[in-house]
């Protein structure tokens, strides 16, 4: 049987929600993982994980997590978060969200903050809850981690 109108609509907008938790996702991480922003967008027993970064369960443990990371491992960063793919299950209480990560970050090293170009792709699964779309499951599959020897401008 061919989907309402009413239907469509709340698939077009949840589709609009997840998106709009990706980029506020991406607002977090620019601001060093910022606990507050970040764990608004978590499920209360959610997962993410990032090989070479970690494995964390539950909301906040992982605000924890990635909040250390800002201050230890990635001290400045710009997300672009691209070409979401966003697949709302029929049921429309789940859905799975696929983009591809491109990053500017300054990183520790030997002779102080090392700029750095980061790739990756980010596959993730959500839950509706009451307040709205969380993440309860995101994995980061880097595939790029390249110091930029030149290093950032502050200005063109």
């Amino acid at each position: 049987m061919p989907a309402t109108l009413e239907q469509r609509i709340k698939r077009l907008e949840d589709i609009e929600a997840i998106r709009l938790l990706v980029g506020r996702y991406a607002h977090g991480a620019d601001r060093n993982n910022d606990p507050q922003i970040m764990g608004a967008l978590l499920a209360d027993d959610a997962v993410w994980e990032a090989p070479g970064f970690g494995r964390y369960e539950g909301r906040d443990e992982i605000t924890r997590q990635l909040a250390r990371i800002g201050r230890e491992e990635i001290l400045w960063s710009l997300h672009y978060m691209v070409s979401p793919v966003i697949e709302v299950a029929p049921s429309g209480q789940s859905a799975r969200c696929h983009w591809y990560l491109w990053e500017l970050a300054k990183m520790p090293g030997g002779d102080g903050a090392q700029s750095h170009w980061i790739g990756g792709c980010y596959h993730s699964e959500l839950i509706e809850t009451a307040a709205g779309w969380r993440f309860s499951h995101v994995l980061l599959n880097l595939k790029l981690n390249s110091r930029y020897s030149e290093g950032w401008q502050s200005q063109p």
